[in-house]
């Protein structure tokens, strides 16, 4: 806009013009691994959020194709994995079809330019909102370290732990200290925040020198 050209030389590749929309109260989660607590859900059900899986899949495996696992978005504690039916039942049929065909096109989109970069996704997640014209955007941060899970291409086997380079060392941590979930968290060692950083460091040198 013009009334910022002015500051062009601050702005130029790090600022972005948006526009204020109505959130979509689902977090629209892509999976094409099994993992995390798709893996967990996995081993109960054999299914993910209502997706019957077949039997005998090993952890970190590929999935036969992609599959959108919404989950609540909670303003207040944790976001909880539900069904496609229980979704509908949320935002109506005809607005969750389009949130799983605009969450699985914008998957398979950045899956192959992270393969073509030796980057595997294996899973992210995509906030939605309403804009005035009624449109369905993306709206927040999208496929980075905090929304992803990143593992290394040529590291990759099924079956064994991952190369990853999203928060897991964090959540590794929180895991090992028995918190409970609830406010306050656990203050962080300085050893975690600094695994945390490096992690973040290299997916983005890893995207920008292939």
């Amino acid at each position: 806009p013009e009334v910022c050209d002015k500051y062009i030389h601050e702005l130029s590749g790090r600022s972005m013009l948006v526009e204020k929309s109505n959130p979509i109260m689902l977090e629209c989660v892509v999976r094409g691994y099994i993992a995390g607590s798709g893996w967990k859900e996995y081993k109960k059900n054999k299914s993910i959020c209502g997706v019957e899986l077949p039997g005998g899949l090993l952890e970190y495996q590929k999935l036969p194709t992609p599959i959108f696992t919404p989950s609540t978005k909670a303003e207040v504690g944790h976001d909880e994995n539900i069904s496609f039916e229980q979704a509908c039942e949320i935002v109506g049929s005809e607005l969750a079809e389009t949130l799983r065909t605009y969450s699985l096109e914008l998957y398979n989109f950045a899956y192959d330019y992270l393969y073509s970069k030796g980057i595997i996704l294996a899973d992210t997640k995509f906030e939605f909102g309403i804009n005035s014209n009624g449109e369905v955007i993306l709206i927040d941060e999208a496929l980075t370290p905090d929304s992803s899970r990143f593992w290394l291409l040529e590291d990759y086997k099924a079956g064994k732990p991952q190369m990853n380079f999203d928060k897991q060392v964090l959540r590794d941590y929180l895991e090992s200290t028995n918190w409970n979930k609830q406010a306050p968290p656990p203050k962080l060692p300085e050893d975690i925040i600094k695994k945390t950083l490096e992690k973040y460091e290299f997916i983005a040198n890893a995207i920008s020198n292939f």
